[in-house]
């Protein structure tokens, strides 16, 4: 709390929100944000605190730099997150702010002094694992769609309440998600990424309905089948979403993670009377991820990794049956010599999809550590001495007959079908 900030009976400072949250669940607090009862702006500019609020007034103190709002309520005045008009005035209540707050466990405060304040039943919910909705004003902000979806990554073992369900699913039919726009999805799918169960983001969404809304290319998939012989778990939505968990065991990166989450775009456009088998599902796939990343936004070096990843990941499950000259062109495809980080992230991705398969979680995959072996040996090549007296024309050739040579000279490993 501020010191230099002279509350005396008027004005009260809490802690709010998330840092009173993760405090309760015993949970590093990463940062603090403050609300300020009965305060007018004037009050703090002229304790040095420096006004950041575009909409509403919002401050950093001058030393911590951390934020203080001050108390407010807000009203629906138009469709989306931004149209809300705010009211903020001395008069404002601490339980009135609470109350616009999206979830139960994030309406909370505490006073200086370690004093809970929980007009909404946030404690009792915390308890009992369940992320409920403070009010009905939740149907007013579409993110909190997004943002309740992203705090089951973080949080595993919660669920969410019936009620809210129901309210999400009305948001749905009432076209409030239309007004998502395609930064803050990117925005809060990234976050979600980066989470510990970044799956849970799609199966809330898909529990409420959202999913058709926000992500149809990933909602295309589920009910498609695969062959149960490859694909035990059949359905393609489910393999996905395993996928993405396998991604998160192998890998912090969320550009590996986006690329395991998208690989299968294709089979979502496999026409039904061709099922289960989907034949150039990867080439399909590309337009739809493609599109996709552009519609939400999506930055160049996630899209990268998952165009690579969709347009090759067949051909890196099926290495052991090509020949020396379809593993090189393989190789050169993937562009390991200028790009090493990005192939070795694509190895991780083709990994991923082959390990999300019911009864495939635990498998090796000895395809990864062939072309890392190959790449790893093509590498080793002086290509300077290779090429010194060589002309210029025939430069490309000769690399390419050297590289040629030393994977004819590398055994294939058995693999367990």
């Amino acid at each position: 709390m501020p010191r230099n900030l002279d509350r005396g009976k008027r004005v009260k400072i809490y802690l709010v929100g998330g840092a009173v949250r993760d405090q309760l669940l015993g949970l590093p607090v990463k940062e603090k944000d403050f609300v300020v009862v009965g305060a007018k702006p004037s009050d703090l500019l002229e304790k040095g605190f420096k006004s950041v609020g575009k909409d509403f007034p919002v401050f950093l103190h001058p030393d911590t730099h951390e934020q203080y709002a001050l108390a407010r309520t807000e009203k629906k005045i138009s469709k989306g997150y931004t149209g809300f008009q705010f009211h903020a005035a001395p008069d404002v209540t601490l339980e009135e702010d609470l109350r616009r707050r999206d979830l139960t466990i994030n309406a909370m405060a505490q006073t200086e002094d370690g004093t809970i304040i929980d007009p909404y039943h946030g404690q009792e919910d915390l308890k009992n694992r369940v992320f409920r909705h403070v009010s009905e004003a939740f149907v007013e902000d579409p993110v909190r769609v997004l943002r309740l979806a992203r705090f089951a990554t973080r949080f595993k073992d919660f669920t969410v309440a019936p009620k809210t369900i129901a309210l999400m699913k009305r948001m749905g039919k009432s076209g409030e998600l239309d007004a998502l726009v395609p930064e803050r999805i990117w925005q809060e799918l990234n976050r979600a990424l980066c989470e510990a169960y970044p799956w849970r983001f799609f199966e809330v969404l898909k529990k409420c309905d959202a999913l058709k809304i926000i992500f149809p290319e990933i909602d295309a998939l589920f009910g498609v089948p695969n062959p149960e012989k490859w694909h035990p778990e059949i359905d393609s939505g489910i393999h996905t979403l395993k996928a993405l968990e396998i991604a998160t065991q192998l890998s912090t990166d969320p550009t590996v993670r986006f690329a395991a989450l998208v690989h299968d775009f294709g089979k979502g456009k496999t026409p039904a009377e061709e099922w289960p088998r989907h034949l150039m599902h990867d080439q399909r796939g590309i337009t739809i991820v493609h599109h996709f990343c552009k519609r939400i936004r999506v930055p160049h070096a996630y899209q990268d990794l998952a165009l690579l990843t969709v347009r090759h990941h067949s051909a890196c499950h099926k290495i052991f049956n090509f020949l020396p000259k379809t593993i090189l062109k393989l190789l050169m495809a993937l562009d390991p010599f200028r790009r090493p980080k990005r192939f070795f992230r694509f190895l991780l991705a083709c990994e991923a999809d082959f390990r999300g398969r019911k009864t495939f979680e635990n498998k090796p995959y000895p395809q990864a550590q062939f072309l890392k072996m190959v790449y790893e040996k093509c590498n080793e090549l002086n290509v300077r001495a290779l090429i010194e007296n060589v002309p210029q024309e025939k430069i490309a050739e000769t690399i390419y007959e050297a590289r040629l040579k030393i994977i004819k000279q590398m055994p294939k490993p058995a693999i367990e079908e």
